[in-house]
């Protein structure tokens, strides 16, 4: 596999913020780099020009307490299992009965080197061109697709070989439909910006519950693994909720090296990764869902040139069939939908 830059690295400055008190105590920005990888450790300690006494200095990160020292004594931060993204740094220096504050931001980015996968299109099948995909998942040997845009969203059940729709309900006008997914013999549904979710039956569509977001964001992908939901939101953030409650369980970034990904959409989980699609590229992400370091990704320019409907929009929609272990991609509005195999 060769190595593949997935966006732009971003460039970013660190930014030291003036301490607080009247002693001259602050951060030692001079030995920070502006980013390190999640493997490194960080020297934290502080600057005393004027050699004030120093009872003990506590360091925080993104205002969680992670250690403190006697005297002037270094913190090492060692940043395994911490999360990719900024982080604000804080030192709280008490000396003789004052507590001088100063913080500087580092950014914290994925050590893997994302990899271009090759793949192989095993077929080519009919999609409907009046689909606005936002997400696909099969679930007992059927394609359940979800589609978008107000007064024209819908959940459906699809002949994958044929695009015959077996089983469709609408929306009501007011919502945008967006990703799906098949957990628990219940059919998950997202709204764009409506800050609301629909449990369905998967064999009536019967709408059995609404949901509301755990907070204001908007709903893009959705898929799940034995245990958890998975939703992004547009952002470079996938969150992990919980399906009985629909609360956040914890979230990850999404990095290509040094590179934060962001506009991360439809997902589907494939053998313990997140595929990913990315808005407006041709391309999906392979994602470690443990620490949201992208690992692979596949180039689909070459579905999307084989996509002939002028009113075609973007890639979107990933759909995993553990029987045949292939994958079907299609777009919204595209006439085709091709299930591709990965090369080893």
């Amino acid at each position: 596999m060769k190595k593949y830059n997935l966006l732009a690295v971003i460039l970013l400055g660190a930014a030291v913020i003036s301490c607080t008190g009247e002693k001259k105590i602050n951060f030692n920005v001079s030995n920070l780099k502006q980013q390190y990888t999640g493997d490194e450790t960080v020297p934290l300690s502080v600057n005393n020009p004027e050699k004030e006494t120093i009872d003990s200095i506590a360091f925080y990160a993104n205002d969680k307490r992670i250690g403190s020292v006697k005297g002037e004594s270094k913190f090492d931060f060692n940043l395994k299992g911490q999360k990719f993204g900024y982080y604000e740094l804080k030192t709280v220096a008490y000396s003789e009965g004052d507590a001088v504050k100063d913080s500087a931001r580092i950014e914290v980015v994925s050590p893997i080197k994302t990899a271009l996968v090759e793949y192989e299109i095993v077929n080519t099948y009919p999609h409907d061109i009046n689909a606005y995909t936002q997400g696909l998942e099969f679930y007992r040997d059927t394609l359940f697709e979800g589609t978008g845009q107000y007064a024209k969203s819908s959940l459906r059940k699809t002949n994958y070989k044929t695009g015959e729709v077996y089983k469709r309900i609408d929306l009501e006008g007011r919502y945008f439909g967006e990703g799906v997914t098949v957990f628990n013999d219940k059919v998950y549904q997202l709204t764009w910006k409506e800050n609301t979710g629909f449990i369905y039956n998967p064999d009536t569509f019967k709408k059995e519950k609404d949901f509301t977001y755990f907070k204001q964001v908007q709903g893009w992908g959705l898929t799940h693994d034995a245990k958890y939901l998975y939703m992004s939101d547009g952002s470079e953030k996938i969150y992990k909720l919980d399906p009985a409650t629909m609360k956040e369980v914890d979230y990850i970034n999404i990095y290509t090296g040094a590179t934060k990904v962001k506009s991360v959409n439809e997902l589907e989980w494939i053998n313990g990764r997140i595929f990913a699609n990315v808005y407006q590229e041709n391309a999906i992400a392979i994602i470690d869902p443990a620490t949201g370091a992208v690992e692979g990704v596949l180039n689909m320019t070459q579905l999307d040139k084989a996509v002939t409907n002028a009113n075609k929009d973007v890639l979107n929609g990933i759909a995993y069939n553990p029987k045949t272990g292939t994958i079907f991609v299609t777009g919204k509005n595209w006439d085709k939908m091709f299930e591709i195999k990965i090369k080893k």
